[in-house]
C-alpha cells in the first residue's frame, strides 16, 4: 500500500511524505531542509549534546534510532542517531550537531537540503523520492 502527499513548508521548499509498507516494518524517508547546532545542555534522551558527536534531533523519530543524512546539495551522506527533539522552525526537518554538518558539507552554511532516511524499522509515516 502507498499514500503520498505533498505539503508545503516555506515559499521555496517542500516535504513529500509517503508510507511505504513492507510487512510489519515501514520505511521511512522525508525531504526538506537540515540546519545544524551546537548544543551543550542535556538532549531529550536525558544525556548530554555533544557538539562533535554524530547525532541529530527531530521532531517524531524514536530517540535511538538511526538515520541516514545526504546532503542533497553534494550527495554527502552520513548515519546518525537521533537524541533528541527539533528542530523548531518551520521548515526544518532535522538538526545535526557541528560536527555532522562539517562531515555533510554545510557547516559554513548554516543549512542545506537533504533527504533523511531512517536505517532502523518503525511504524511511522514514510516519505518518497526527493528529486
Amino acid at each position: 500500500m502507498r499514500f503520498v502527499r505533498y505539503l508545503a513548508c516555506a515559499p521555496f521548499f517542500a516535504l513529500f511524505l509517503s508510507i511505504s509498507t513492507t510487512g510489519s516494518a515501514t520505511l521511512i524517508q522525508q525531504c526538506g531542509t537540515a540546519s545544524w547546532y551546537a548544543l551543550t545542555s542535556q538532549t531529550a534522551s536525558g544525556e548530554m549534546a555533544n557538539p562533535e558527536a554524530m547525532t541529530a534531533a527531530h521532531r517524531s523519530l524514536p530517540l535511538g534510532t538511526r538515520v541516514r543524512v545526504e546532503n542533497l546539495d553534494n550527495g554527502r551522506r552520513l548515519d546518525l542517531r537521533i537524541n533528541d527533539r527539533g528542530p523548531f522552525i518551520t521548515g526544518r526537518i532535522i538538526d545535526v550537531t557541528r560536527a555532522a554538518a562539517n562531515r555533510l558539507g554545510f557547516e559554513e552554511d548554516g543549512i542545506t537540503r537533504v533527504r533523511v532516511t531512517a536505517l532502523t524499522p518503525s511504524r511511522r509515516p514514510a516519505a518518497r523520492d526527493c528529486s
